[in-house]
């Protein structure tokens, strides 16, 4: 990946270029047909199968703003705060989050729950009131008794 100046004059230039990283980081592949290992099945000795020759890559806000030609993260920040390419760099911003957060769903995902909390997102449920504060939400758990002990083990149960 080559870095590149900063040479936008329009918003459309400087989409291109957010896609073209998000392009480049899936990596190249080319198919090729490769011999199976043997399963004792009837199966085809060979299969069509991808050979990366360029593996991908996660997304990451660094990689976007070098890619985008930007010395520093803070630079990227200052053009994302203000400027005719806030929108375009936000939602580019929004889509490395979003890949971060797909990461959630995986094992073990600590990276990606680190890398979301460096992006300002939180890990307690809050809410804003009328001042536009955030306030932690609290949630009162009360156990009642029913009536009806449940069973400690599996030898307890009667049917």
């Amino acid at each position: 990946m080559k870095r590149k100046p900063i040479l936008f004059s329009t918003a459309d230039q400087i989409d291109d270029c957010i896609t073209e990283y998000f392009t480049w980081i899936e990596g190249e592949y080319h198919l090729e047909m490769l011999p199976l290992k043997p399963t004792g099945k009837n199966l085809p000795e060979v299969c069509e199968q991808k050979v990366w020759d360029r593996s991908p890559q996660p997304a990451t806000l660094t990689g976007l703003a070098l890619h985008l030609g930007f010395d520093s993260l803070q630079a990227f920040e200052t053009y994302e705060n203000k400027g005719k390419f806030a929108s375009a760099l936000k939602r580019a911003r929004l889509r490395v989050e979003n890949e971060y957060e797909k990461q959630l769903l995986t094992q073990p995902s600590t990276g990606a729950i680190f890398a979301l909390k460096s992006l300002g997102w939180l890990d307690k449920a809050t809410e804003k009131v009328a001042d536009g504060q955030p306030t932690p939400l609290s949630i009162k758990i009360e156990i009642v008794e029913t009536g009806v002990i449940p069973a400690c083990q599996e030898q307890d149960v009667v049917i």
